[in-house]
């Protein structure tokens, strides 16, 4: 007969390492170093463990053997909404990389709200993740409070909404050029009036998409207009605003810094009765689903948000200091394709 009598118990709550040496009769510590698979226990003894814990279903506490190891295999993923398919497919990229090389990962969303990107911060830290990929909210103003929330030894990686004086790899898109690219596809289709939904002022990608739409208007001798430059039109609320506010400006074109917003104008501006692209073009950034299957459907820059999580993931792993850049994409369609009668 097997000399670990396993006695049937009830149990109430969370099976501990104590239990389980409790009914073998044996020390915690042996059922510590078994459940390790430690070389110091005999084979029978750590059969004997491993079937008291299977039975009486024991779980490994995690928390308490990263603060023992002080270590982790989890890393912290903060973005600013989980339900916009541009961080859900950075997330996804992410995961693929960490999943393969034995890492899980945790997801905080901050809402866009500065004060919950601390909190996750320092949730993060007190969990002893391995990591953070990090995009931060449009609150976030200042990095030095981040820097001070997530302390020091734990490998920072920030995506796309980044602060370049944060130590760590980053992972961008090149916004200038894109906005250009987006700015004279329109100009090329014979709009000389063209408005631009602008982001935050704090957010380095939306000055660089600024950026861009300005340079793109300069090269082609066309003259910034502040007046329909609207900032902080992100939103699909403040897209249809803005673009009631352009039609009176005379605008006959729209580059969005965001597709949401892009959505919006698209749907005041056909409730006016304007034909899309014959009276009015839209071009938007970020190639969320919903701009492929609207009508008419929208003309977007591609982030290749899949590619970002996977490139922020790879970073970690290989201790990077860089920043990646990562080539948007212009998918033309109908919101804009009207025939081109001047040259790039």
């Amino acid at each position: 007969m097997h000399k670990f009598q396993i006695y049937s118990i009830f149990v109430v709550g969370m099976v501990t390492i104590t239990d389980i040496a409790k009914a073998l009769g044996v020390t915690p510590s042996t059922v510590s170093r078994a459940l390790s698979g430690s070389p110091r226990v005999k084979e029978e003894t750590r059969k004997a463990v491993q079937q008291a814990a299977r039975e009486m279903g024991y779980e490994r506490n995690v928390l308490a053997s990263n603060l023992r190891r002080g270590r982790s295999d989890i890393v912290g993923i903060i973005v600013p909404r989980i339900y916009r398919e541009f961080f859900s497919k950075v997330i996804g990229g992410a995961e693929s990389i960490l999943n393969a090389a034995g890492y899980s990962v945790l997801i905080c969303q901050t809402h866009e709200k500065k004060d919950a990107e601390i909190r996750a911060l320092r949730t993060l830290r007190k969990n002893q993740v391995a990591g953070v990929l990090m995009s931060h909210s449009f609150e976030s103003d200042d990095p030095a409070p981040i820097a001070e929330a997530l302390g020091e030894g734990i490998p920072l990686v920030q995506f796309d909404r980044v602060f370049r004086s944060l130590p760590g790899a980053k992972v961008v898109n090149d916004n200038f050029e894109s906005a250009y690219a987006a700015t004279r596809h329109l100009i090329a289709n014979g709009y000389r009036r063209i408005g631009h939904f602008a982001g935050y002022e704090t957010c380095e990608l939306f000055v660089d998409r600024y950026r861009g739409y300005c340079k793109a208007l300069e090269d082609c001798g066309m003259a910034v207009d502040e007046s329909i430059v609207f900032k902080d039109t992100i939103v699909r609320e403040t897209g249809r605003e803005a673009a009631l506010r352009a039609l009176d400006l005379g605008c006959d074109a729209i580059y969005s810094a965001g597709a949401f917003s892009a959505l919006g104008a698209i749907e005041a501006l056909k409730e006016k009765g304007l034909r899309l692209p014959e009276d009015i073009g839209v071009v938007g950034t970020s190639n969320e689903i919903f701009t492929e299957m609207m009508s008419p459907s929208l003309t977007t820059l591609d982030q290749h948000a899949y590619e970002m999580g996977q490139a922020a993931a790879k970073a970690f792993l290989f201790g990077s200091q860089a920043t990646t850049l990562i080539s948007m994409e212009l998918h033309i369609r109908e919101s804009s394709s009207r025939k081109s009668i001047c040259q790039e």
